[in-house]
């Protein structure tokens, strides 16, 4: 069966976004169920076909999705977060459409959902250290431990960025490049800390794994068998284990420690485009939702000049 000329300008979309734009197959991969869902949904097959009424009754339609889970026995509906990625899918490949100069519906026609103000998930000083001093041990899982929260603390790295690091990481300028969201490299920095963590733990090292994070099998007769990269998913339940046993009862996760770094930094005085650049956001409205919970200066002019006449 061949393809309607939708299907057909979605893949050349894809194969754009691949090729041309360089994203990574997991972006793909959610373009693709996106738009999908767009064209199953209106059952068009011509571009041109795309109308102001095509897209208001997709954006109704969204709106009243069930998200598959329940609050107090009420089933919830897709947030507007989600519904505005659908939306974001249907914009690129309208502007994907323009740019071949292919009628259809100017991509500025289509408005995203507003969302509620994003809230920052953050940990105190104090919550900080405990969980950094949580893997106390001295064998290689507790020294690998460390070094992942160290190290995490140290740079704001994502946890798809830590995961992909390689062992032969150079640790002696203080300093490192990491490839990033939309495959853009930046540098990050390490502390001493974060650096004579990472030296101790790969110091006593045994395999030849080329990751610089690896699964540690708990049977010595394993010893000598090839390691594995750990996984975001392995580092967040390694996170999760060590909050819980420093008393924390948040939610913790590389996210949070993330945050932290940024707040921390922002707290002391740093500017928002150097915590922009060295977080790796490309827009620095994105950097922008932690000034609310770092702007002290305010703090300190309510303190001392609130309701003085008294």
């Amino acid at each position: 069966m061949s393809e309607n000329e939708i299907t057909k300008l979605k893949r050349e979309f894809l194969e754009y976004l691949e090729i041309e734009k360089g994203r990574n197959l997991k972006t793909i991969d959610n373009y693709d169920r996106y738009l999908s869902r767009f064209i199953e949904f209106s059952n068009i097959k011509f571009v041109k076909d795309i109308i102001d009424d095509t897209i208001r009754e997709y954006r109704l339609w969204l709106n009243r999705q069930y998200s598959g889970t329940s609050v107090g026995g009420i089933k919830e509906t897709l947030k507007k977060r989600t519904q505005n990625y659908y939306l974001i899918a249907l914009r690129g490949f309208l502007k994907y459409l323009t740019r071949r100069q292919i009628g259809s519906l100017p991509p500025e026609r289509i408005e995203l959902a507003k969302t509620p103000e994003r809230s920052i998930d953050v940990i105190t000083n104090d919550e900080l250290q405990r969980l950094l001093k949580s893997p106390d041990g001295d064998d290689l899982k507790n020294l690998r431990d460390r070094a992942i929260l160290e190290l995490l603390f140290s740079t704001g790295l994502r946890v798809s960025e830590l995961c992909s690091l390689q062992r032969d990481i150079d640790l002696n300028k203080g300093e490192f490049a990491v490839r990033g969201k939309g495959d853009k490299v930046r540098v990050v920095f390490t502390s001493e800390k974060a650096k004579s963590t990472i030296k101790e733990y790969l110091n006593k090292r045994a395999d030849m794994d080329d990751a610089l994070f690896v699964q540690i099998s708990p049977s010595s007769k394993d010893a000598d068998k090839e390691s594995n990269r750990l996984t975001p998913r392995s580092i967040e339940r390694i996170i999760k284990k060590y909050a819980i046993k420093a008393g924390i009862s948040k939610k913790v996760t590389p996210h949070v420690l993330r945050h932290f770094f940024a707040t921390d930094l922002l707290q002391n005085g740093a500017d928002l485009r150097s915590v922009q650049v060295l977080l790796g956001h490309s827009n620095i409205s994105t950097t922008q939702i932690y000034t609310h919970v770092t702007d002290k200066h305010l703090k300190d002019i309510h303190k001392n000049f609130h309701n003085k006449g008294k």
